[in-house]
C-alpha cells in the first residue's frame, strides 16, 4: 500500500508514469516502484540518482512531443549511468491523462510492509502514527479513552475506541505486529494477557512489544505467572521495545527505535 499523492497538474494536464518492471542484479528500487512526471511536478520515486534524473528529463521530452504508446526501456546502471548498483533495470513508460486518475491509487498500491496493531493514543503512539504516515504500514489504533485520536488521520490508519481496551485484541488482523503503550500499566497488563491468550489459541501474532523498562517487565512477568502463563508463552513478549543503542526518551526517539525494530523482523 504505497501512498500515492497524485500530482495536481495531472487533473488538468498529462503525465508520464514510469514503473520498475524488472530488475536484474542490484537496483535502486524494487519491481512495482513508480514515479509520475508532469511538466512541472513529480510524485513517487524509482530510486533517485542518475537513473531517476535521466527519466525525469526523458519523460518531459515525451510529454512535449505528444501522446505515445506504452513501451519498456532497459538501463544498465553501471555502464550507461555510472551507478554503483551495477544491475539492469527495465522500466515501463506510459502516457497518463486526467481520465486515468481515478484508478491509479488501486493500480499502484503495493502490499503493506507490515500490519501494525497499536494500543495507546498517548505521546509515543502519536509519534508512531506520524512516523508511519508516509510508509506502507497498515495500522489499527486502539485506545479506551474518548476523543483521544486526532481528527485527521492517514487513510491507512484505522482508529477505534475500545473499552475495555483488551477486547480489541480479538479484532487485530492475523499476522499483525502489536505495540502496547496505553496510559495505564493495568491496561497494558490486560492487553498483554489478551495477546498471550490469543497466541496460545491461534499463534498468529508474530511480534508483541510492550513499552517500558526491564523492571516493569519483571513485575509483569510475576503477574502473568499468577494468571497461568508459562515461560515459553511469556517469551513472545518483547520489553523494552526498540532497537538497541538508540538513546533518548523523547516520544519521537522511542517511536523511531520501535518502528525500526518492527521493520527489521
Amino acid at each position: 500500500m504505497e501512498l500515492f499523492d497524485l500530482p495536481g497538474q495531472l487533473r488538468s494536464a498529462p503525465a508520464v508514469l514510469v514503473t520498475v518492471a524488472r530488475v536484474e542484479g542490484s537496483g535502486p528500487r524494487e519491481v512495482g516502484a513508480w514515479m509520475a512526471v508532469t511538466a512541472g511536478e513529480l510524485a513517487g520515486s524509482i530510486g533517485g540518482g542518475q537513473l531517476e534524473h535521466e527519466l525525469i528529463a526523458e519523460s518531459r521530452r515525451l510529454l512535449a512531443a505528444g501522446r505515445f504508446a506504452a513501451h519498456d526501456r532497459r538501463y544498465a546502471l553501471g555502464p550507461s549511468l555510472g551507478q554503483c548498483c551495477g544491475g539492469v533495470v527495465h522500466l515501463r513508460l506510459e502516457w497518463l491523462d486526467a481520465s486515468d486518475a481515478d484508478g491509479l491509487r488501486e493500480r499502484l498500491a503495493a502490499p503493506p510492509l507490515l500490519d501494525l496493531a497499536l494500543f495507546g493514543g498517548g505521546h509515543v503512539g502519536r509519534a508512531i502514527i506520524e512516523l508511519v504516515a508516509r510508509l506502507p504500514v497498515r495500522v489499527q489504533w486502539f485506545d479506551s479513552r474518548d476523543e483521544i485520536f486526532p481528527t485527521a488521520l492517514p487513510a491507512h490508519v484505522q482508529a477505534e475506541h475500545s473499552d475495555p481496551i483488551q477486547a480489541a485484541v480479538a479484532e487485530v488482523r492475523p499476522s499483525a505486529k502489536v505495540l502496547i503503550m496505553s496510559f495505564s500499566h493495568a491496561e497494558d497488563l490486560d492487553i498483554v494477557a489478551a495477546c498471550l491468550t490469543r497466541q496460545r489459541e491461534r499463534s498468529d501474532l508474530p511480534f508483541i512489544g510492550l513499552i517500558g523498562s526491564q523492571s516493569k517487565w519483571a513485575s509483569f512477568r510475576h503477574r502473568l505467572e499468577v494468571r497461568g502463563f508459562d515461560e515459553v508463552e511469556m517469551g513472545h513478549i518483547t520489553c523494552p521495545i526498540g532497537i538497541p543503542r538508540i538513546h533518548g526518551k523523547q516520544p519521537e526517539v522511542i517511536a523511531l527505535a520501535a518502528v525500526a525494530q518492527l521493520l527489521q523482523k
